[in-house]
């Protein structure tokens, strides 16, 4: 009997979890990884800060789905098949244990992103899963059942089957050979990117974190909470980023010029504040303003928002007019800021868009247009906010992918 063939394109985390598992299931499968690059895994040796969020804290599917600003009901259903306890499970059954911080990421225990390059390369070793690199693929073709995997230059590989797990591509046209296969894009807009607010002078107060604001973007419906952090060229976070991903499509439209209000006090809105302000004004009328900052907030952010509203270092509290007040409590609930153009954050790029999911089985990653056709990974239109959120779309998509295509070359 021959052997099966799969050929997995793409060698990072859904190619590779695809790859392992479709070798490890059926043994009587002869399974290729193709890789465009000269590196492996690269996404997971810089997730993280080098440390590698492998997938997050969260076993309910209803809340985990709610971290994908694309992709909800199709992962609502895909969790079901493979979900983050199969994921830690998977990685602890090969000696990887994983960490849960406080904010509910799941890091290995080593703190190393090159634990799970070695756990994956083991397996790939275990298995005999072959690695080919610097490998383009120009053109995917089918003759008389058979995948046809160009190269160009009279480069081909034959396959039964085939996984794309080719990851998310910036350009629309990057697309092209898929689309000549008749699946329809969703087009690509990157995710999770730092806004940039060039020659703001908040920009001089680079490196400061403020624990919780609240962030929204002029004009739309997008709204989001959490840490904020100030850089050299703007403003950075997963406040931030959390609004990049859900906002993904309407920022790339608008070209990336808009403008957002932060609210440095969530728990206040304009009027509560106002109240709050008698309070203090009566409690410690005889300090000076600078001197006591009665919210918490970083020293230095504190004076910059006092002379963002005019008012005087020297100043008491019992002399804060009116004015001044109003300005300050305006800037501490509904400061605005404009924003121009936007930074890729460190190398945790992401792209909406993609195979679009309406063409995809949920239960077998399979193209619903093409048989013995998997995808797995980013190039399908899911995308999910920062946290390990989008690993977790790679493993469970690899994964189902993987299982589906071990049973079929069995049958």
């Amino acid at each position: 009997m021959t052997k099966k063939r799969l050929i997995v394109i793409g060698g990072g985390a859904a190619g590779f979890f695809c790859a392992v598992n479709a070798a490890r299931l059926n043994n009587a499968l002869e399974v290729v990884i193709i890789e465009k690059t000269s590196k492996l895994l690269s996404k997971v040796k810089v997730s993280g800060g080098g440390r590698c969020n492998v997938t997050h804290h969260c076993f309910s599917i209803a809340e985990m789905v709610k971290k994908y600003p694309r992709g909800e009901s199709f992962l609502k259903k895909a969790f079901h098949h493979f979900f983050t306890k199969d994921t830690i499970e998977w990685f602890n059954e090969r000696g990887v244990k994983l960490k849960t911080e406080a904010d509910g990421r799941m890091f290995p225990a080593t703190d190393s992103s090159q634990t799970i390059i070695d756990c994956l390369m083991r397996e790939v070793n275990k298995y005999g899963v072959e690695i080919l690199m610097n490998r383009e693929v120009k053109q995917l073709t089918k003759s008389n059942g058979q995948w046809i995997v160009d190269f160009g230059n009279d480069k081909v590989e034959q396959a039964d089957y085939v996984c794309i797990a080719s990851g998310g591509y910036p350009k629309a046209m990057q697309f092209d050979w898929l689309k000549k296969m008749g699946n329809t894009i969703q087009d690509p807009a990157p995710s999770l990117f730092t806004f940039n607010m060039p020659g703001n002078a908040i920009t001089e107060l680079m490196g400061i974190t403020v624990e919780r604001v609240s962030v929204k973007i002029i004009g739309t419906k997008l709204s989001e909470s959490g840490p904020l952090l100030i850089t050299h060229w703007g403003m950075s976070g997963p406040a931030i980023l959390k609004l990049s991903a859900w906002g993904a499509k309407e920022l790339a439209i608008c070209n990336y010029q808009f403008a957002i209000l932060i609210n440095w006090l969530p728990d206040f809105n304009e009027n509560s504040l106002r109240e709050k302000f008698q309070q203090i004004r009566f409690d410690i009328a005889a300090q000076k303003i600078v001197n006591r900052n009665p919210f918490g907030l970083p020293q230095r952010l504190w004076q910059y928002l006092l002379q963002q509203s005019g008012i005087n270092e020297d100043m008491r509290w019992a002399d804060l007019p009116a004015k001044e007040q109003n300005k300050l409590i305006k800037n501490l609930c509904a400061q605005e800021f404009a924003v121009s153009g936007k930074t890729t954050f460190k190398e945790e790029f992401v792209t909406a868009g993609g195979i679009t999911l309406s063409e995809i089985d949920h239960n077998t990653m399979q193209s619903k247009i093409e048989p013995n056709l998997f995808f797995a990974g980013e190039v399908i239109d899911v995308d999910g906010v920062t946290g390990g959120f989008n690993f977790q779309n790679a493993w469970t998509t690899g994964f189902i992918a993987a299982k589906a295509i071990a049973n079929s070359a069995s049958s």
